[in-house]
């Protein structure tokens, strides 16, 4: 049993290098303390205890993502000394990178637009760098991507119109891409090292807490003994632990370690265990509140309030995970699997009876985002919270039972609260005499190393992020430099005249094209610069055209070859990643429709907007294309797995898929042949039905 699970964790660890922690020895205490400052280092800035300008800030996020990235990396994926040289030799030249940033800040920007030659040379460094990086930390999807983007600054002159540019100086590219805020310094590498640094932080400091036990145990308590309970945990646990974290590909490694084992035990055929845990843990990504962190960026982008992001998110991700709940119920009625014994399962009201207080700093993390606060101040506040719940934990326990400790919390609430009036010192000096006073005793000592823990965590976790942000930079620069984010915007616009479905189609091939193998955020970022000016053109609602964009970016981990979230669950499930990306394309059918939907009637997304609510009205409008949805999901689950109640005839299927696609589709008449048909299938198996199994 060892055996295969050292063997599961070194396979995962191949996938993904990072899961397997740091290493031992003198360089692995070194990067775990280079790791730590790291993020020391991001809270200071955030909470302004220490105050650079914004361009020396990103350049020391990215120099300290070399410096832990490149020796980390070489460490883990080889440990040859050959490799180890190498690695440290990069990371001193990314450094290099940043010191010079921070020294030459203010010539700089006195001689933009006409760098010296050493400007040049550290320019070429600075690409350098974070394309190794890139590639060698997710190989070589994104640094293609990013690379052609590249090519076109330099050579995209002898393209034929309307595809050209007018040309652009070898210096004024490197000049452009590698200093001031357009190129790998720009919008993506400012949003990694503010508020993305600090949610992952966040999500690191309440994982180490025990949010996952809390999490898995509520889970286990409410759905595990159901039809197919083992599954339904996974959703349900996968769902909640990707609301905290930027990384649906790291939900898989993180939660698919517990629930996949537990579905093939039950009788999951492993490619579908894979492909729940997958589709459950990319769902994360779209389920408010935190929705990996892209909330935020959305509506920094789109210059609209929070709470706009979060409600038209809202409808989209309950059916997600509806459908995915629906697949899971199907398949275990299928296959006859049974849930769990009740006697086995873990209380969910004692769970959150012992881990409630867990709850309360993403409570408040929600609250403050809903009243306004900008998505820095509720994180640093957030995380500030969460470490004052944690020291605060182990220190009560050396206070007298009863009022004492009472008092000491209500302290505690009453030094939080003082942030509003009095700032971030009052938090940060109850934070040091915690410090003190934990480091007096065994059991406090033991936390303080928890929170250094989650610190270094945190760091590492967020170097996909940071790396892929910087790398991103250069075609978020490409678009600015070019304008062949324009060139692609009127090439949708002009086909979405004859044929919006077409367009959509495009639409959709490009983002799950751009967002293979990329992270989230960075996965946003570009999409939406690309895509989403295009089908705001042609008529679609500001939200919904990003939405659409951020869903078919988010299911390119799902959709083959790249797949990556599958890739990530196939050593865990002992089984081909092609084929956990087939299931994951079944089970996560609604993401692929609601985009769709929610195009043509906006009310889905709780938008205005669309022929339909101006027809019968807003309220009815959004319980109608509800309702389609509910039933149109209900029959693609039905049809691909074959089951309801009993086994379906091909037939049947073919019926279901039939009345699932008229009631998707918005042309006219659709709707009533999808009714009828949805009338006509359920006649079929009521007047078939068969006794339910013994």
């Amino acid at each position: 049993m060892q055996d295969t699970q050292s063997q599961t964790d070194g396979a995962v660890a191949h996938h993904d290098p990072l899961s397997s922690g740091f290493p031992p020895g003198t360089e692995g205490r070194i990067l775990f303390w280079i790791a730590v400052t790291f993020s020391a280092f991001q809270i200071a800035t955030a909470a302004h205890l220490i105050d650079f300008a914004s361009q020396v800030t990103r350049a020391f996020h990215v120099g300290f993502l070399m410096l832990l990235g490149f020796p980390l990396l070489a460490i883990l994926k080889s440990g040859s000394n050959t490799a180890r040289t190498i690695g440290w030799a990069m990371a001193a030249l990314g450094v290099t990178v940043a010191l010079y940033q921070w020294w030459e800040y203010v010539p700089l920007i006195m001689r933009a637009g006409d760098p010296m030659t050493r400007d040049i040379i550290i320019g070429c460094i600075a690409l350098f760098t974070v394309f190794a990086a890139a590639w060698a930390l997710m190989g070589p999807a994104l640094p293609i991507i990013s690379g052609l983007f590249l090519s076109y600054c330099l050579f995209g002159q002898y393209l034929p119109r309307p595809f050209n540019h007018r040309g652009y100086d070898f210096s004024q590219v490197v000049d452009h891409m590698a200093f001031g805020t357009e190129g790998i310094y720009g919008i993506p590498i400012y949003v990694s090292s503010t508020y993305i640094f600090l949610f992952i932080l966040f999500g690191s400091f309440l994982e180490k807490a025990g949010m996952i036990k809390l999490f898995t145990d509520v889970s286990l308590g409410l759905v595990g003994h159901k039809q197919g309970g083992p599954a339904k945990v996974s959703v349900l646990s996968s769902g909640l632990m990707g609301t905290i974290s930027g990384s649906g590909v790291a939900n898989v490694v993180t939660t698919g370690q517990f629930t996949i084992p537990l579905m093939k035990s039950f009788g999951y055929r492993p490619a579908f265990a894979g492909g729940v845990e997958a589709t459950a843990s990319m769902g994360g990504q779209i389920m408010p509140p935190v929705m990996g962190a892209v909330a935020f960026i959305m509506a920094e982008t789109l210059g609209v309030e929070y709470f706009e992001v979060v409600t038209a998110a809202l409808i989209p991700a309950i059916l997600y995970f509806a459908s995915a709940f629906w697949m899971v119920h199907l398949e275990a009625g299928r296959a006859n699997l049974m849930g769990m014994a009740i006697a086995d399962l873990p209380s969910p009201r004692r769970a959150i009876r012992e881990g409630w207080h867990l709850i309360l700093p993403l409570t408040v993390l929600v609250y403050l985002l809903f009243s306004g606060y900008t998505p820095l101040y509720a994180g640093t506040i957030g995380l500030a919270l969460t470490a004052l719940l944690i020291l605060g934990a182990a220190a009560v326990l050396n206070l007298p039972k009863g009022i004492i400790r009472v008092l000491f919390w209500i302290a505690l609430g009453l030094v939080a609260a003082a942030f509003f009036k009095l700032g971030i010192w009052v938090v940060m000096t109850a934070i040091a005499a915690l410090v003190a006073g934990n480091a007096l005793n065994k059991g406090g000592r033991e936390t303080l190393g928890i929170c250094r823990d989650a610190l270094a965590e945190g760091a590492k976790t967020a170097l996909p992020v940071g790396i892929a942000c910087a790398l991103v930079g250069i075609i978020i620069g490409t678009m600015t430099l070019t304008g062949v984010a324009n060139t692609f915007g009127s090439f949708i616009v002009s086909v979405g005249r004859d044929s919006l479905i077409l367009s959509l189609v495009l639409t959709m091939i490009t983002c799950i094209i751009l967002g293979m193998g990329i992270p989230t955020i960075p996965n946003y970022i570009i999409t939406s610069a690309i895509a989403g000016p295009a089908l705001l053109e042609l008529g679609v609602p500001l939200i919904v055209s990003h939405m659409f964009v951020f869903y078919f970016g988010i299911l390119a981990d799902l959709t083959p070859p790249v797949a990556l979230a599958c890739f990530a669950a196939a050593p865990i499930a002992k089984e081909s990643g092609l084929r956990i990306s087939m299931q994951a394309i079944k089970i996560s059918a609604a993401g692929f429709v609601i985009p769709f939907m929610a195009v043509y009637t906006p009310a889905l997304m709780l938008q205005p907007g669309g022929a339909l609510a101006e027809a019968i009205g807003f309220a009815p409008a959004v319980a109608y294309i509800v309702l389609k949805a509910v039933l149109a999901i209900g029959l693609w689950g039905t049809a691909v797995i074959g089951w309801l109640g009993r086994p379906l005839a091909l037939w049947e299927r073919i019926l279901a898929v039939a009345a699932a696609g008229s009631l998707i589709a918005a042309l006219p008449a659709t709707d009533e042949i999808g009714f009828a048909l949805v009338a006509a299938f359920m006649a079929l198996i009521w007047l078939r039905r068969k006794p339910a199994r013994p």
